[in-house]
């Protein structure tokens, strides 16, 4: 490296270019491929469709990353080395519209709202670099620990079944069901003398379900709960930082010994295959849908500037309004990419971020390096159908570290607001954390409500954001010291 060049320019060898982007790809393997997980079976598609998610999801990884960390044209890439991946912000509302909706309808809706808000947010990222203020650490956090409490459902339900399917926790009397076959059956023959049987007639399902909360499969996420704590615990360095990846892998090897994992669909799939836009027809743009997903984009990219600021200061580079507005808008941009790949919203990845303060390394073209494998690893659907093969109890163990990391993030952000001289900060937290539960405990409470509004009022991420938000604005009115925004965004590094 010459006198000239800075810390974050300087290109390293390429044999070490590739190790270390490979460690950045461990370290967000796990989180990268849990969302096309989550949202794919929330769809409820076939094993195909979610594995082909999986590897557009990482494809798509790679790309925006290349265009974030090596820059693409005076108006986007920050050229700093950041990963890019999808953001667990946006999965509850995707999983509200995917239940809604499931199947390939729900994936045309999603998908056109991921581009409505892709386009909207290039077009606003002047304005939102200029938001900062109104997000200081008692919002941040307040929405960040909404959203790992939010998602705590998903992983729970990896682990023993979910509330409704085959593996609820409880199933119709199997003589009961047949007795009612029988009857509509009868009803519906010629000369019955039985009346029709009423549209949507069914049995409760009363009787205890075998497959829910199954012992063995909650003995296999107990399993990965505990090996990633240990490695947590007496791994050092880059082992430590990839504990939930080898977790799962844990995990995956004992549900294959019990025969619960099998390698069929891997075997079928290919060994290369172009990622193609559209697989799921063209998508269906629905304005409400738009606007709640560009709430959440607003949300996202306001952490995006707190973490490229705190960024800029670990790699020794100014940050300054261009090349804040250049990283958004790549935000927007990514997103945009991801609903024409059919994949989700992007942002940076924060633990990404902390695995530069660990190890000093600053150079950009490691994160490209990292970009440049996300992408072959992409178009190899072996490795895609791999992931889609692992029983949601080993992602249910998971689930509960990567999930609940989120939220203890926000509790460690406001850890730092003052509670003891203002007494409002405790008022925004409370009502704010309410709001948000709502529709977490009291799905249906939107039953009377227009339903055009549902979508907008289906997150508890979004009218926590609305509420802590709006609050702090009533209560503190607006700071225009960012440095306390900052400092929360370079906390904020488990999602």
């Amino acid at each position: 490296m010459t006198q000239s060049t800075h810390p974050v320019d300087e290109r390293l060898p390429n044999s070490k270019l590739a190790a270390l982007g490979l460690q950045h790809v461990l370290v967000m393997y796990a989180g990268a491929v849990a969302v096309p997980l989550i949202v794919g079976r929330a769809l409820k598609l076939s094993p195909e469709q979610v594995a082909m998610l999986i590897s557009a999801d990482l494809f798509v990884c790679g790309l925006v990353t290349l265009i974030q960390s090596w820059g693409a044209t005076q108006w986007f890439g920050i050229r700093l080395p950041v990963m890019m991946g999808v953001t667990f912000a946006a999965v509850a509302p995707m999983v509200s519209m995917a239940n809604a909706n499931p199947g390939d309808t729900g994936a045309q809706l999603i998908f056109g709202a991921i581009i409505g808000a892709g386009v909207i947010s290039i077009l606003i990222a002047p304005v939102v670099s200029r938001l900062l203020r109104f997000f200081p650490p008692v919002v941040t956090g307040t929405i960040i620990a909404v959203i790992g409490i939010s998602l705590m459902r998903i992983g729970i339900n990896w682990i023993f079944g979910n509330p409704f399917g085959p593996t609820a926790p409880s199933i119709v009397n199997p003589e009961h069901a047949k007795w009612l076959a029988d009857a509509a059956a009868a009803a519906s023959a010629p000369g019955s003398v039985l009346p029709p049987v009423p549209k949507g007639l069914a049995l409760v399902a009363q009787v205890p379900n075998p497959k829910y909360a199954d012992l063995t499969g909650v003995g296999i996420a107990a399993l990965v709960l505990g090996s990633i704590l240990l490695i947590a615990k007496y791994a050092r360095g880059f082992i430590a930082n990839i504990s939930v990846l080898l977790g799962i892998i844990i995990g995956g090897i004992v549900a294959t010994s019990l025969g619960l994992m099998n390698f069929d669909k891997v075997g079928k799939a290919a060994w290369f295959d172009v990622v193609l836009p559209f697989q799921f027809g063209m998508p269906v743009f629905d304005p409400v849908l738009i606007l709640t997903m560009t709430l959440v984009m607003i949300v996202v990219m306001i952490e995006s500037t707190g973490m490229f600021l705190a960024l800029g200061e670990m790699t020794d580079r100014h940050v300054d309004r261009a090349a804040l507005t250049r990283g958004l808008r790549t935000d927007g941009l990514g997103t945009l990419i991801g609903g024409i790949f059919n994949t989700f919203p992007y942002t940076s990845f924060s633990q990404n971020v902390g695995l530069v303060a660990v190890t000093g390394v600053k150079s950009r073209f490691v994160c490209v390096a990292g970009g440049m494998i996300l992408i072959i690893l992409g178009v190899i659907p072996k490795m895609a159908a791999l992931v889609e093969s692992l029983p949601t109890v080993v992602l249910g163990g998971a689930g509960l570290v990567m999930f609940g990391m989120v939220a203890a993030t926000g509790i460690r952000i406001l850890g730092g607001v003052d509670f003891k001289n203002n007494r409002y900060n405790s008022l925004v937290v409370a009502i704010s954390v309410g709001i948000g539960m709502i529709p977490l405990i009291a799905p249906n409470f939107k039953q009377w409500m227009p339903h055009n509004l549902h979508p907008l009022i289906e997150s508890g991420i979004l009218l926590a954001s609305l509420s802590a938000v709006l609050l702090n604005l009533f209560f503190n009115g607006v700071s225009e010291d960012d440095s306390a925004a900052i400092e929360a965004a370079r906390q904020a590094d488990s999602h």
